[in-house]
């Protein structure tokens, strides 16, 4: 069976998962990563980085997965590397046509939104204004129109 990754990145994210976890885990089935791994993996980019809202960590988590699926391993040219920077910026375009921006203080502002290492308690309240659930379903929407563009090769990721 073949997953809605975006309704299950929204799940995951409601569930109390940051945003940049919600995605990345979404796309297991994809990366071929345990969940758990992918979890732990992706928990730092959260509110954009431990929460310093820098890049929005819905984009760091569409860049991870792209880099499982299409990424560079230790031997490579420079337009291969040329290539794989030009889909991460694409990407990035693709999430700004929807959203004017990749940074998380900008996508959050006037809300509020501070960069202390303490995370926002997850309330009734906190979903009711916080867009964040809109960022995941667009970049895990952006990331399966890719994938589907742009098949990728067959690989062994052992994760």
């Amino acid at each position: 069976m073949k997953y809605d990754h975006a309704d299950r990145a929204c799940e995951l994210f409601v569930g109390g998962l940051n945003c940049a976890q919600s995605v990345f885990a979404a796309f297991t089935d994809v990366t071929g990563m345990d969940d758990e791994l992918a979890m732990r993996l992706s928990s730092s980019f959260g509110a954009g980085m431990g929460r310093m809202r820098e890049v929005c960590g819905t984009c760091s988590a569409m860049f991870m997965i792209v880099g499982i699926l299409y990424g560079l391993g230790g031997e490579y040219t420079h337009e291969e590397k040329t290539e794989h920077y030009s889909r991460i910026q694409e990407l990035a375009a693709r999430f700004k046509e929807k959203h004017d921006t990749i940074i998380c203080r900008e996508l959050l502002k006037g809300l509020g939104a501070t960069s202390t290492p303490e995370p926002e308690r997850r309330t009734e309240q906190y979903y009711k204004v916080r867009p964040c659930v809109r960022f995941v379903r667009t970049a895990a929407e952006i990331l399966d129109s890719y994938i589907a563009e742009n098949p990728p090769m067959k690989q062994d990721t052992q994760l």
